[in-house]
């Protein structure tokens, strides 16, 4: 796409956009509800037909597509976080009526039989693999450097998430998934609690394994220690299917403990919940208190509540603090930065390349993500429970603005509205993240299923209704 001026933003466009997304008289400028489901019924069948033009013959959803010219042009990779998206908005499209039953059931046969060919270490699926031979990657496409083999706990999380949801979707496909999920022991990721050395036994997960090492592996350094980040998916599915000990939930951290270097000293106070002594920390942004993720960005706290209902079952606390996450962002961009515009989140970079973009003060890396004037569209999703009218009024603004919308493959991946460069790029795990944004929306609960009972129900409720945070 050719680069755009912001220039092309009208006054009125701007005013009327900031008004929106600052005052409390948002609602007013809001769709009708029906006007509202047209829209984003239009909006979801877009964004799978990006889904679609991902999708290579063998039923893999590749990493991205380049949409700059005539015809879309996929990457060769994929990872086990792009085939669970592929996955999970298969079923959405399904669900919200864009194509048929027995469309379904063939995409997802396809795309199922194409992960029973994948190879695997200790249960578990490689972080890249060729989209349209199955083929694991030990180069990268692009230029040619060498690709380690290796386990990512995060990915991994989403692709059984969406081995999960196709499977509550089609009972045709339930032995064929519950064969590939029979070896999946998250336990494997797992540091077991050690109270005489808790640096070194955490109770937490690891971020992964090169498993080309003898044993077990070997172990990246980090072990992902926020709770409020994306990899708590991967905690949930442990624990709700009793790979990992509940215990696990409380050894997570709300904030990293006072005098420990991260962006902003906590406030809090130490509780003993379940016989674990808990830091509940917080911190204070614009005066609001809420629980950071790690770098501010807005998938981190927002993507899993598209599956498990934290809200639901964690009004006080996990609904509280999701809340302020999201005004948190849309002042940064409105107030603080003067944008215009908010919504900021790893995605492609307008000018090229990949980065995370976060509002750096609700985040606890020290130096953690910036906006940098790059709004992210599926952001904006992300927000549509606890901001809808706020977030309608920033899409369209941004359609509107800088043309970041069009109706062959939805919204493009990040705008850069100091510039108004659009990025040429749509990413699998943005579209993933709008199409079940929209499912939630249009028809709530339709992804939720797998999440709301069995181990979900009988562990992870308890867990979140026990959750108090200190905000």
């Amino acid at each position: 796409m050719n680069r755009r001026s912001f220039l092309t933003a009208t006054t009125a466009t701007a005013a009327a956009l900031t008004a929106a997304t600052s005052l409390p008289a948002a609602a007013a400028s809001a769709p009708r509800p029906e006007a509202e489901q047209r829209l984003l019924r239009a909006w979801f069948a877009a964004t799978h037909r990006s889904m679609q033009a991902m999708t290579t013959e063998l039923g893999l959803a590749t990493d991205k597509i380049d949409v700059s010219g005539g015809t879309p042009v996929p990457s060769t990779q994929t990872s086990p976080t792009n085939i669970g998206c592929g996955l999970w908005s298969t079923v959405a499209a399904a669900g919200l009526g864009v194509i048929s039953g027995t469309a379904m059931h063939r995409a997802l046969s396809r795309a199922v039989a194409a992960v029973e060919r994948l190879e695997r270490a200790h249960g578990f699926w490689f972080n890249w693999y060729d989209a349209h031979d199955g083929s694991l990657l030990t180069a990268w496409p692009e230029t040619g450097d060498p690709v380690r083999p290796f386990l990512s706990t995060v990915d991994n999380a989403w692709l059984v998430t969406g081995l999960r949801i196709a499977a509550d979707a089609d009972p045709l496909l339930r032995p064929r998934i519950a064969a590939l999920l029979a070896d999946a022991d998250w336990s494997y990721f797992y540091t077991p609690y050690d109270p005489a050395d808790p640096v070194a036994g955490p109770g937490q997960l690891r971020g992964g394994y090169w498993p080309d090492k003898p044993g077990r592996g070997e172990p990246t350094a980090h072990h992902y220690g926020a709770l409020n980040t994306e990899p708590r998916m991967a905690s949930y599915l442990g624990i709700a299917d009793g790979s990992l000990p509940a215990e696990h939930y409380w050894h997570l951290l709300r904030t990293l403990l006072p005098g420990m270097g991260q962006e902003q000293e906590p406030g809090g106070g130490y509780v003993t919940i379940d016989g674990v002594r808990v830091w509940e920390g917080h911190y204070t942004y614009r005066g609001r208190k809420l629980v950071p993720t790690w770098g501010g960005s807005m998938f981190e706290a927002l993507m899993v509540p598209l599956f498990v209902p934290e809200s639901t079952w964690s009004p006080g606390s996990w609904g509280t603090t999701h809340r302020r996450y999201v005004r948190s962002q849309i002042e940064h961009g409105v107030a603080e930065e003067g944008y215009g515009f908010w919504g900021f989140s790893p995605a492609s970079v307008p000018d090229g390349g990949y980065r995370e973009y976060g509002v750096d003060g609700i985040g606890m890396q020290e130096d953690g993500y910036h906006s940098l004037g790059v709004v992210t569209p599926h952001a904006s999703f992300l927000a549509l429970p606890q901001a809808p009218a706020e977030a309608l009024a920033n899409l369209r603004g941004l359609d509107r603005a800088f043309g970041a919308y069009d109706d062959r493959y939805g919204f493009r991946d990040s705008v850069d509205v100091t510039t108004g460069r659009v990025s040429d790029v749509v990413l699998a795990l943005d579209q993933g993240m709008i199409t079940a944004a929209l499912a939630q929306r249009l028809r709530p609960g339709l992804l939720q299923g797998p999440f709301r009972g069995g181990g979900f129900a009988g562990r992870v409720r308890p867990l979140l209704a026990r959750e108090r945070f200190s905000l």
